[in-house]
Order: structure tokens, then sequence, then C-alpha cells
């Protein structure tokens, strides 16, 4: 939840292209180091090679973040860091993500699409799949997030199952990868201004279908899901450290567009 404002020089860091899996234009970048023993991966919003880094996608992973916090949902933790980068010789400056390896020590990793394709029954829905396997709160929370916030892109890759053969565990990974939510299509305030916040946007879901709002169904009859509740006092510890990196326009609208989806869900 951390933001370091301070220009960092992370030139020494070399970046792989991962396409956008939703469509947008433009291409994310992913590095890592392994300083101390210890391994920390970064990531980009989207990057434009003629244009340099020229999404928000990263800002967003801290936003959704602090707002799981705020929840009381266990989830990958971010930094936001002010950075110098170097991509195919050409210096750039944006911040970027940093989090740490969620996988215990023996731990394996297998996204949720493989692993309910080895281990499903014949006809099982994905949904009940999770249930029978006894991931219904993991689940239920995420869904509800993902309406939320809009997530455009939980992939059954998005979502993984942690495994340790020597000890016979399995879990549920933290819930990660929020960047292509909230206004993520939006370049501009104008574009920001003119977006309806309410609107049900085709995503790309793994369990459910296409409507993050459709498949609010899918949780039953009204519940709480989360362990804590949001309030409108928790914009301030959400957005700050946030001015500045991004417009007001942009903090207040996607503060808005939390909190009414929010209140949505509160109202089942």
């Amino acid at each position: 939840m951390k933001i370091i404002h301070e220009k960092q020089d992370l030139t020494f860091l070399r970046w792989s292209h991962i396409r956008s899996s939703s469509g947008t234009a433009g291409t994310f970048l992913k590095s890592e180091s392994n300083l101390d023993g210890s391994k920390i991966y970064y990531k980009l919003s989207r990057f434009d090679p003629l244009n340099g880094v020229v999404g928000h996608e990263c800002v967003n992973e801290l936003i959704v973040d602090r707002l799981l916090t705020v929840l009381g949902v266990e989830h990958l933790d971010y930094e936001l860091i002010n950075s110098r980068i170097e991509i195919e010789g050409k210096a750039y400056d944006t911040y970027l993500c940093a989090s740490k390896d969620f996988k215990e020590r023996g731990e394996s990793k297998l996204a949720l699409d493989d692993y309910y394709r080895l281990n499903a029954i014949k006809g099982e829905s994905r949904y009940d799949f999770c249930v029978r396997c006894g991931w219904k709160e993991y689940i239920d929370r995420m869904i509800v997030l993902d309406y939320i916030i809009l997530n455009r892109d939980r992939h059954g890759a998005n979502i993984e199952v942690l495994r340790n053969s020597r000890k016979r565990t399995i879990r549920m990974a933290p819930l990660f990868d929020h960047g292509l939510s909230l206004l993520c299509f939006c370049n501009s305030d104008e574009e920001v201004s003119e977006t309806d916040i309410m609107e049900d946007k085709r995503c790309q879901n793994f369990i459910g279908g296409f409507s993050c709002q459709e498949n609010l169904k899918l949780i039953g009859e009204k519940k709480d899901v989360f362990p804590n509740k949001l309030y409108i006092t928790d914009k301030e510890f959400i957005f700050d450290g946030l001015r500045g990196v991004v417009s007001d326009v942009f903090i207040d609208t996607v503060w808005n567009m939390i909190y009414k989806r929010y209140k949505v869900y509160e109202n089942l």
C-alpha cells in the first residue's frame, strides 16, 4: 500500500512483453529482481512504443489493494514506485507496481482454469466446482469485488491455486491483478468525466458470464461477504498520496464509482 514518490533508478530491470488479454491497445511489460534472496515482481501500466507509458493500471492496483484492506480481504500487496526505467535503450519516467511472491516455501501454483479442467465433474459449473472445493467464501468475495471495480480481466489464469505436495495442502492465492478495472480505458479527464460509472461493460470472467452485474446472482441470498464495510470516510485512506500522480477528476470519479457500486451490493 506504499507509495514511493522519490524517483528510483530501476534502469537495470529487463522487461518482457505481455500482450493484453482484453484487447486493449498497447502492451503490458513485466520484470523481476532477486535482491537479498527476496524475489520482487514489477509491472508497468499500458505501454506504447511511440508514446511511452500511457495507462494507469498500476495506480488501479494500489487503489484496489487499499480497498481490499478496508474490506478485510486477503490480497496481494503492491507498492507504487516513481521510477526511471529503460526499454530498448530508451529511458522513461513512470510509476510502476512492485509486489513480493505470495507463494510460501514448498508451494507451486496452478491456474484455476487448469485445475478445474483436471478435477471438475462432468457438467459441473465453474462456480459449483469452487463451492465443492470449499472456496465459496473466496469466490463470492471475488465476484462482488469484481462488480464494485468493474474488473474486465478475471480470466482463469488470474485466479490461482497454491499446492504444497509435501504437506498435502491446497489453498487459493490471495486476490491479485486488478489493473484492468475502474476507469482503465480512459486516457483523459474528459473521458473520465463522460464515463457512466454504473454501466455494466462486457468483462472476461472465468466464473460466471461476461457481466459482473449478472454474476452477483451467483452468490445467492443477500449476505455480508466481506468482513468489514466500506464508509465514505475510507476515501482518504484509499487515495492517500495519489494527488499529483493522477488528477483530482480521476480520483473523485473512481471513488464515486467504487462507493456507488458498493452500495448496490449492500442493498441486494
